[in-house]
């Protein structure tokens, strides 16, 4: 037997523990300190000499979202809105991973294991360091976790079903590889914010976070921002700017130098200012260091249009809580427990497998 209780028990512990590396966040009382703090922070530090974009300051951002998502009221949220099955399952779940972002397969894991399934992960080369230290620190919190999970770089072996994330053509191939199976295979989808015009500065600057965190890597990060006809964008690059040393970062500066020898060479009209590239446009996804913008004036013209293109999108950032897929400035890359990749509940289609 593996009690509800003791899951959730576990997992709120791990989120403490994580709590002690976020951004600007100090040494606590543990009971892994003393075997693991020093380690992890090493662990931490070093990430971006095997992943040049895993910097200390994303993976730390990423662990300190990860602690406030593992809080005691969200885990039991979670586990409330639910229902966690109480029985353990001898069912395996394959997790193919993806590693654009640190820890972007935490979530996965975290499911599988809270519904009392067995995990078998298949880790991406980009990220194959951390999540099975998280793995090591949650069984050494509660050895019930003992054999309830594996992690790979080679192939998944024999199991029950599968989550895979990948792009549109790698979703093609799972979904082909793993027709016989139950499956949940997510594709590449991204996201936009939608500037109202009366913006407060601050609030401007917290959508340039949701743009550059993890140097627009990832699926949540805002690769476009619908503007008001007429906005002044001279107030946007002013809010982004303290966002500036970006540039620094030397595989980053190979993207904006790339593409804006792109653009300059199609006469592409582009704004810049050093660290950032705003080029209209009507697409969604845009390649990192660039931002592609459009103008609005009828709202529902443009939510009519948001929730026709809503399969491509993950979340739309706003001030404003009337838009659908809507998450404040700032808190994109900071998904609650009960906000799944794509919209699929990732506990029910669990439960059917």
């Amino acid at each position: 037997m593996f009690p509800i209780e003791a899951r959730k028990s576990a997992l709120i512990s791990l989120g403490s523990f994580l709590g002690q590396f976020g951004p600007d966040a100090s040494r606590s009382e543990h009971a892994l300190n003393d075997n693991y703090f020093d380690a992890f922070t090493t662990l931490i530090d070093n990430q971006f000499e095997k992943n040049a974009w895993f910097t200390p300051d994303n993976v730390r951002f990423a662990i300190g979202a990860w602690a406030h998502a593992l809080r005691p009221d969200g885990v039991n949220k979670w586990f409330d809105l639910e229902n966690m099955p109480e029985e353990l399952s001898d069912r395996k779940v394959g997790v193919i991973m993806a590693g654009n972002i640190p820890l972007v397969g935490f979530h996965d894991m975290l499911s599988v294991l809270a519904a009392g399934y067995i995990l078998r992960a298949k880790l991406s080369s980009d990220d194959n360091h951390l999540l099975p230290v998280l793995g090591r620190l949650l069984e050494e919190i509660e050895p019930k976790f003992l054999g309830r999970f594996s992690f790979t770089e080679e192939r998944l072996g024999e199991v029950d079903a599968v989550i895979a994330t990948g792009s549109g053509n790698t979703a093609r191939y799972f979904e082909y590889y793993f027709r016989d199976k139950p499956s949940l295979i997510r594709k590449n989808r991204s996201s936009v914010a939608i500037i109202d015009g009366d913006e407060t500065e601050e609030e401007l600057a917290l959508i340039g976070q949701d743009m550059l965190r993890y140097f627009g890597m990832g699926c949540r990060n805002v690769s476009k921002i619908f503007l008001p006809e007429g906005f002044n964008l001279d107030r946007f690059f002013g809010a982004v700017y303290p966002f500036k040393e970006i540039i620094e970062h030397h595989k980053y500066a190979n993207n904006y130098d790339y593409h804006r020898a792109i653009f300059v060479m199609n006469r592409d009209e582009v704004l810049e200012n050093g660290f950032m590239l705003l080029k209209k446009d009507e697409k969604l996804k845009a390649p990192v260091s660039t931002i592609f913008y459009e103008e609005y004036s009828d709202n529902q013209k443009l939510k009519d249009r948001l929730l026709a293109d809503k399969d491509e999108l993950q979340c739309i950032v706003s001030k404003n809580n009337a838009w659908p897929m809507r998450v404040a400035p700032g808190d994109s890359q900071r998904p609650e427990l009960w906000e799944y990749a794509d919209g699929v509940n990732t506990i029910k289609f669990l439960k059917v497998v």
